[in-house]
């Protein structure tokens, strides 16, 4: 769980070095970097033009001011692995079609005398084969809009949502169709409706009769709520004689009166079911409508007012490296322990007393082969840590298992590294078992009930193109992995709900939003609601990774998937801090403790229903910011991971250290 290595598979490229790269220099020859005008990078040819399943070779060749090529190593990664590859003989393979680029960089370990050169790769979309209602309206209501949904498939059987498709339908007194695809039933009668795309068409045929609703019940299970409570309006269509009238669409709007006039952006949002959620204090009139009928319903939002104030209690300084994820665990001495990663450095492991988090202490460091640490975690009766291990100079990453009985004197008790040695970016343990990524490909599960001899026993990867996995975390038997551009998967190793085990994955549920910057995950069940989510949290760079001197802008955003029916995970809300991106996350309660980058460490009320733009509807309970003016960046947050550990909430911070704060009560207690 952190800035990753580059990741030849990323939505958005993470350049990790000592120093800024630069921009990679469209088409070919390559410009010189600091080492001088003497030396340029070709690459041949400029661009690529292909089609899905095409395969094309790149050459590169490093020469000097007199075009004598010289003896360097160059390398070639795509930035956008799921849809165009390449290996290390310049192959060129296209899996989907889009604009992409393929980078060349010289292996030369001075990060400033690099050269890079990007390649055009253009993937011609294959032809629409088809056009498809899903669900053909062979009868509308007068009155009515709806919106009809359509399948465009291409020649690969892919789902073409992006494609130019246009709906026409007839005649224009019974059905008007807009730009925007929704079908007005205007009069009775006969209608025929087609979809095209160019020339691929398809077409319905269908009745428009009269409505047979004269009036609407609408009603609110309250008046007064607060910004962020979802209300579920519900509405009774009735006849003539008062009758209620089953499967009559009804069509929900809202008008809104915010209290203040600064300006307001978007004052709440309401769905198509009758739930309603409010974003700023205000009243607000529901109104719901069938035809010529319609009914209002105002209630009023109250501000949320959870505020709390954020104090600092302690910091644990490191200023001299990069530090990376923690764990925070009670040892068997009843005493309060840490254990923190560090990043970009020479394989440390740091251990702390936090008994006492104003005054937190390192008690002991352990040094492994690595450059970096990045994951660490604790068992849950405090005995084991295990700790990953990336950059190792013999290259046998893998893990490490630690004896922490006695925290102040940890001990290698033993080390894994079977398959594991392209580097463990993270892990988690659960019930006598290690869940370790293996290069950023899959995860393997790794038994360690016999501590010196830790044994795989199974592995969970895709089997998409290109697919890559950044994170795996384990609860009720059930593993969330992060998987970039694949989304979220819920795989059971343990639960019993599909038949799984370590031994046994099987998958169970999956959601991939469009961005593909899904790097963590968090399972969260409200008490409140009965309903099932899973948090998922984004990483990017799109404004690059800077290691030293220079703060970095972080990008990206919770996402907060509806699991209850693990069949149709539905993506609900968002949780997203203007200018500032998010990294890893932690539940307990009712309250979500965030790790964001930039914008510090934010603690988030996610009781009840959830539903829009938390954010905006003022859940956020507090927020702090760690700074410290020696750090490895001076003064510039870049939180890293939170835990909340008996009433305080510990997190680390990857410019400056290990910090413990505390969420004071409501001013009201």
């Amino acid at each position: 769980m952190k800035p990753s290595p580059p990741r030849l598979w990323a939505p958005v490229l993470v350049l990790l070095s000592s120093a800024p790269l630069a921009q990679d220099s469209p088409g070919s020859p390559g410009s010189p970097g600091s080492g001088g005008p003497e030396r340029s990078l070709v690459v041949t040819p400029a661009s690529l033009e292909m089609q899905v399943g095409d395969v094309a070779r790149l050459a590169a060749k490093v020469v000097d001011g007199a075009g004598r090529e010289l003896d360097e190593e160059v390398f070639f990664f795509s930035r956008a692995r799921r849809s165009v590859t390449v290996d290390s003989e310049g192959n060129v393979t296209a899996l989907g079609p889009g604009e992409f680029r393929i980078v060349a960089r010289t292996a030369r370990k001075d990060e400033l005398e690099r050269l890079s050169a990007s390649v055009p790769v253009s993937v011609a979309f294959p032809p629409i084969a088809s056009v498809e209602f899903l669900d053909p309206m062979l009868e509308l209501l007068a009155g009515t809009t709806v919106r009809p949904r359509v399948r465009v498939l291409d020649a690969l059987g892919a789902e073409r949502p992006e494609a130019d498709l246009r709906l026409v339908g007839e005649p224009s007194d019974v059905i008007a169709v807009d730009d925007f695809g929704q079908v007005a039933a205007r009069g009775e009668g006969e209608f025929v409706l087609v979809a095209h795309v160019k020339d691929v068409r398809a077409t319905v045929r269908g009745r428009v009769r009269a409505n047979p609703v004269q009036s609407i019940e609408l009603g609110a299970p309250a008046t007064h709520v607060r910004t962020g409570d979802v209300v579920p309006f519900e509405a009774r269509a009735l006849g003539a004689e008062g009758e209620a009238l089953e499967g009559v669409p009804v069509h929900f709007s809202f008008e809104a009166r915010p209290d203040d006039d600064l300006g307001n952006g978007a004052t709440g949002q309401i769905e198509q079911d009758g739930r309603f959620v409010a974003t700023r204090p205000g009243l607000y009139t529901v109104v719901a409508a069938s035809g010529g009928a319609s009914a209002r319903v105002t209630i009023r939002a109250e501000p949320r007012n959870v505020e709390r104030k954020v104090t600092l209690v302690g910091h644990g300084e490191v200023l001299d490296v990069h530090t990376s994820d923690l764990w925070v665990w009670e040892g068997a001495d009843g005493r309060d322990y840490a254990v923190t990663g560090t990043w970009g450095a020479n394989g440390d492991a740091i251990f702390w007393n936090v008994t006492d988090p104003s005054q937190m202490k390192r008690v002991a460091t352990i040094t492994v082969d690595a450059r970096t640490v990045n994951d660490v975690k604790v068992s849950a009766d405090g005995k084991l840590c295990v700790i990953s291990r990336e950059g190792a100079s013999s290259r046998r990453n893998g893990i490490v298992l630690i004896d922490v009985t006695d925290p102040r004197q940890p001990e290698i008790v033993s080390t894994f590294d079977d398959e594991l040695t392209g580097g463990v970016h993270n892990l988690f343990i659960y019930e006598d078992h290690v869940f370790a990524l293996s290069a950023g490909r899959r995860y393997d599960i790794i038994d360690v009930s016999d501590v010196k001899n830790p044994k795989r026993v199974g592995s969970y990867e895709l089997d998409t193109p290109g697919h890559s996995i950044h994170d795996v975390w384990v609860v009720d038997g059930i593993a969330y992995s992060s998987n970039w551009s694949d989304g979220v998967h819920m795989v059971d190793v343990g639960n019993g709900v599909a038949g799984g085990s370590p031994s046994n994955p099987v998958p169970i549920g999956r959601y991939a939003y469009p961005s593909g910057w899904n790097h963590a995950a968090f399972p969260y069940r409200s008490a409140a609601t009965g309903k099932s989510y899973v948090v998922a949290g984004d990483e990017a760079f799109p404004y690059g990774l800077f290691t030293s001197e220079k703060p970095t802008y972080p990008r990206g955003w919770l996402h907060f998937i509806d699991f209850t029916d693990v069949d149709a995970p539905k993506e609900v809300a968002r949780y997203q801090v203007p200018e500032a991106g998010t990294h890893n996350l932690w539940i307990e309660g009712d309250v979500l403790y965030a790790a964001y980058y930039n914008g510090g460490l934010r603690v988030v009320d996610i009781s009840g229903d959830l539903m829009g733009d938390l954010y905006e509807q003022g859940r956020e309970i507090g927020w702090f910011l760690p700074t410290h003016h020696e750090g490895v960046v001076p003064n510039a947050p870049m939180t890293w991971g939170p835990q909340p550990h008996k009433g305080v909430v510990f997190f680390s911070d990857w410019n400056s250290g290990l910090w413990a704060v505390k969420v004071e009560p409501p001013a009201t207690e």
